[in-house]
């Protein structure tokens, strides 16, 4: 059964990327905004924000540029979203049902899509963040776990994506839900430190994941021991994307029952 799994994931999977392929332009659109906002806040608004670090473009580079990061995700994983609905609208899914395929693969083949396209997005933000200043002082090994700690962050995303698109009545609806986790950053830490904000908002901003993930990449970029921030990133990952995966198969389920 495992065989067969795999197999079928990978031949869904590579259907669904010569889509994103002869498409390039979702990818482009998903670095855009992300790049534009690094822009923003760098050049116009980075002077006026204290992050409590040396003066100076570079360093709010390095600052700013892991909670850019997830804003990459959280625009791009939309596409996965509406992608599913457009098979599942258009009669693709219906068909694959009536072929001797791993039901769950059709969605696995979404889900790998999505990472893979989001890499991509991801590393273009990141060649932008160089020519911007960008350094990071660290090994191997720390750009190998910030690299592990986004690929969750994907995923935990993108299953939460499979939920709307399976569940939407349009495609508006089914890319909608993204809105709210591309402004989940801004009431982090990822712009500014959560000292200088209210204490309702505060208080809010370090309990929620985003401000855990980022400080853990931020750490890591920085070549700098991580404490116990990576443990509360990793669980935030590791929880969102069980329990993502389980209602999304529940709503698959239930939609080709």
């Amino acid at each position: 059964m495992a065989t067969y799994f795999f197999a079928d994931t990978a031949v869904l999977t590579g259907r669904s990327l010569r889509h994103v392929l002869r498409s390039p332009d979702t990818i482009i659109t998903t670095a855009i905004m992300p790049i534009a906002m690094m822009l923003l806040f760098v050049f116009v608004l980075g002077g006026a924000i204290d992050t409590g670090q040396p003066p100076g473009t570079d360093s709010y580079v390095n600052y700013l540029l892991p909670g850019i990061l997830l804003i990459t995700i959280a625009s791009g994983i939309a596409y996965t979203a509406v992608r599913l609905f457009t098979d599942l609208s258009g009669g693709i899914v219906e068909r694959f049902q009536s072929m001797p395929i791993v039901r769950s693969s059709v969605l696995w083949a979404h889900v790998l899509t999505s990472v893979v396209a989001n890499a991509v997005s991801l590393i273009v933000v990141v060649g932008v963040a160089v020519l911007m200043g960008f350094r990071a002082s660290t090994g191997v090994l720390e750009w190998l776990a910030a690299a592990a700690i986004l690929i969750l962050f994907t995923l935990a995303l993108t299953w939460i994506a499979v939920i709307p698109g399976l569940t939407a009545k349009s495609v508006d609806g089914a890319s909608a839900f993204s809105y709210p986790l591309i402004f989940l950053p801004f009431i982090s830490s990822a712009f500014v430190p959560t000292e200088s904000m209210p204490g309702p908002v505060r208080a809010f901003a370090e309990n929620q994941p985003v401000t855990s993930i980022v400080n853990t990449i931020r750490t890591l970029f920085a070549g700098k021991p991580v404490g116990t921030d990576i443990w509360v990133a990793m669980t935030w990952c590791i929880g969102t994307l069980v329990v993502a995966y389980a209602f999304a198969m529940v709503s698959y389920r239930r939609k080709i029952a």
